[in-house]
Parts: C-alpha cells; sequence; structure tokens
C-alpha cells in the first residue's frame, strides 16, 4: 500500500510537501505514511483516492484496478 501512493504522487510530478499541505499535515507526519511507519486513517485514504481518483482499495492493494466504482 505505501509504495502505491508513493508511486501515484510520483507519477503526478507531486513532491511530500505539496501532498502534505493538501491534506493539511506536516511533511514528516505525510513521509511516515508513505515509508509505512504510521498507519494511514481511514479519513487521509479518502482524501487520498479523491486525490487520485482511484478506488480506496486500490490505496489498500485489495484490487490492481485502481477505477472507482460509481
Amino acid at each position: 500500500m505505501y509504495s502505491r501512493i508513493r508511486d501515484l504522487r510520483e507519477d503526478r510530478d507531486m513532491n511530500q510537501t505539496k501532498i502534505a499541505k493538501i491534506l493539511g499535515m506536516s511533511q514528516t507526519g505525510y513521509s511516515k505514511y508513505e515509508t509505512g511507519e504510521n498507519d494511514i486513517p481511514t479519513g487521509i485514504l479518502i482524501k487520498l483516492a479523491d486525490l487520485y481518483d482511484v478506488s480506496v482499495d486500490y490505496l489498500l492493494n485489495r484490487t490492481d484496478n485502481p477505477k472507482m466504482n460509481h
């Protein structure tokens, strides 16, 4: 899961500081999500899924299909 959120961020040429600002948190706090040092709270997972236009299941590696089921 952690490498997936890093890959999505890098694919969009965004840095951790920019994502952290969007999420209303520090870069250090966000960095700990990407390294797996801290678990990602549900609310942050939802925000990341919305930001990258993917499903939460995709972020959690429950599927390889990034598309959201509407």
